[in-house]
């Protein structure tokens, strides 16, 4: 089996930015036994006619990413339908799905991204309003997908893996999905080939998880590989199947029936936006306080001046009094505190990345946790101090020792 790639992207032909489809393609067409012969990118001009059409003939599968958007120079629907000799079509499905994304505002220049060539398929865009599709042009598969990564990466394994699969008639092959949390996407990838490198690894970045999925050889021989990784990133950072870090302590608020409060400084309320992100947060998120100044700390949640004068606002004594202010302040059954240097430069002597996580309960005894996290620049350090006080909340509802939990963590 032949595969091609075409690339639509004017930013990617000017240099602007790097393509990261083709590697990850080519990875995963290989690992499916699909030969990788051609990838070309091109710019958003509607070029890919003749491009197209060479390609068609000396390949099984075509997987065209980019030029799916509202605009007349999104070329990619018309030039797909003309080469495999069909009309451009409104999909009923397609339509049904852009009016409940956009409501009013799919009327116009959106309906563009409802029209499929005839006769194509429609694959399921959950992270974006255009959607993918297939269809048999000459006897070629051809696969058009949105240039976005956070679109297209998730088609890609969701649908068009399975597809190619049921389509080619290739084996199915036997493949672990497990989840990472705040390890970097580079240093997991090299964990995962110390762990095993004759296995085959994929990675998945998405902004506060990685996916990560094995395959090759027995069970047996991945679940050992799976176990060494663990040992090596520690407790609760490597979680079997595709989960994250919000729903595992939203699940753990509700089993309990309890209610959560947060106080934020260098997360600058993200912590606090991710549990009031589904609907129906008020159920077990009471409240926040995002307090940056060291007065707000003292005036509204209650640290004393004293543990500020003598410890600074980044450190174990402030985290724990921001965590019991804003309990009480709130009437909380538990709270998180976040604490820290987020960059890009030092704050009271203390290195980028600086951060302590305090939690406080009813019927606990408040804790905080140092962490040193890695930088590559401030929302990431925000992403990872967020995800850690998701993560290691279960645990300290569940009375656990989260101290001795995130001593074993590594990596990060």
């Amino acid at each position: 089996m032949k595969a091609s790639f075409i690339i639509i992207g004017t930013e990617l032909t000017r240099g602007i930015i790097q393509d990261s489809h083709g590697s990850l393609l080519s990875r995963e067409l290989s690992h499916l036994g699909i030969h990788v012969s051609e990838i070309v990118i091109v710019p958003d001009d509607g070029s890919i006619e003749k491009i197209l059409e060479a390609l068609m003939r000396n390949s099984d599968v075509v997987i065209i990413t980019g030029g799916l958007g509202p605009t007349s120079d999104d070329m990619t629907r018309p030039v797909i339908a003309e080469a495999a000799g069909v009309k451009l079509v409104r999909s009923d499905e397609a339509w049904t799905f852009l009016l409940s994304r956009l409501g009013d505002k799919a009327y116009g220049a959106n309906e563009r991204q409802a029209m499929i060539p005839e006769g194509f398929s429609i694959i399921e865009n959950r992270n974006g309003t255009a959607p993918g599709f297939y269809g048999y042009g000459n006897g070629t598969l051809l696969i058009s997908l949105p240039g976005p990564p956070r679109e297209m990466t998730p088609m890609l394994y969701e649908s068009v893996l399975p597809l190619l699969r049921q389509k080619l008639d290739l084996a199915e092959d036997a493949r672990d999905e497990y989840t990472s949390f705040i390890t970097a996407e580079a240093k997991l990838e090299e964990l995962c080939n110390e762990a095993d490198s004759s296995l085959c690894w994929g990675t998945r970045f998405q902004d506060y998880k990685i996916s990560l999925y094995v395959s090759g050889k027995s069970r047996e021989e991945r679940d050992k590989a799976i176990r060494l990784l663990q040992s090596k990133v520690g407790s609760l950072r490597l979680a079997e199947g595709d989960v994250d870090a919000l729903s595992l302590a939203i699940d753990a608020l509700k089993s309990h029936g309890a209610t959560i409060s947060v106080a934020e400084s260098c997360t600058g309320g993200l912590l606090s936006m991710l549990l009031t992100e589904r609907a129906g947060a008020s159920a077990y998120m009471l409240g926040s306080v995002t307090g940056y100044a060291p007065q707000v700390k003292r005036d509204v949640l209650s640290v004393s001046g004293k543990v500020i004068e003598e410890n600074g606002t980044v450190s174990y004594e402030c985290a724990s009094g921001m965590a019991d202010g804003v309990r009480k302040l709130t009437g909380s059954d538990y709270s998180i505190s976040v604490t820290g240097v987020a960059g890009p430069d030092k704050d009271e002597g203390k290195d980028v990345g600086t951060v302590y996580i305090g939690f406080s309960g009813k019927d606990r005894a408040t804790v905080s946790i140092l962490f040193r996290f890695s930088s590559w620049g401030r929302a990431s350090i925000r992403r990872k101090a967020a995800v850690a006080a998701l993560l290691l909340l279960p645990s300290f509802i569940e009375g656990k020792d989260i101290r001795q939990i995130a001593d074993t963590w590594d990596y990060i």
